[in-house]
């Protein structure tokens, strides 16, 4: 029975030194949070790449509208001469307006994705340059994460948390 008592003995010593080795070597969890939207819409350039994307988008919409217009005044004149068009010649009519507007809808379509990734292209360094700040930031002040608080993640945070202003600042920002 002693021996019994001694290894039980022995045994909690141990698990009791573990744990308050764990416990000593593992850093207080930090968590900070950055609206990482509102930061790069604050961030100098995003003027730039607005103006970037609204004149692509321009273009894009421009050449849009002549297809449109193509397709319109193909569709008016069909109609006001299809009385006297022979069945041949409606079917062409009709099968050309149809191909019309297939490039149509493909160029909506292809349009879209291009605006799309200009976007991309165009703010990437902006994200990449956010991100590097939001790093450097949380090294500095010893946080474990740093959450995206316009995603809904943080529940709950205190105002303390909030980068922003640090980030913001490591940026120059006003």
């Amino acid at each position: 029975m002693k021996k019994f008592a001694k290894i039980f003995a022995a045994v909690a010593l141990f698990v009791g030194i573990a744990f308050s080795s764990q416990a000593q070597s593992q850093a207080p969890l930090k968590i900070g949070y950055v609206d990482f939207n509102s930061l790069l819409q604050a961030m100098p350039g995003i003027d730039t790449v607005r103006t970037a994307l609204q004149t692509y988008q321009g273009v894009l919409t421009d050449q849009m509208d002549q297809m449109r217009v193509e397709f319109e005044n193909k569709y008016l004149d069909y109609q006001s001469k299809a009385a006297g068009m022979s069945d041949i010649i409606k079917q062409n009519k009709e099968q050309e307006l149809q191909q019309l507007q297939e490039r149509i809808d493909a160029f909506q379509a292809q349009a879209q994705q291009e605006l799309q990734n200009k976007q991309q292209q165009l703010l990437q360094p902006l994200i990449d340059e956010a991100k590097s700040a939001v790093e450097s930031v949380a090294k500095e002040n010893g946080y474990t994460y740093v959450l995206n608080s316009i995603e809904d993640v943080v529940l709950y945070s205190t105002p303390a948390n909030d980068l922003m202003a640090a980030v913001k600042l490591k940026l120059g920002i006003q």
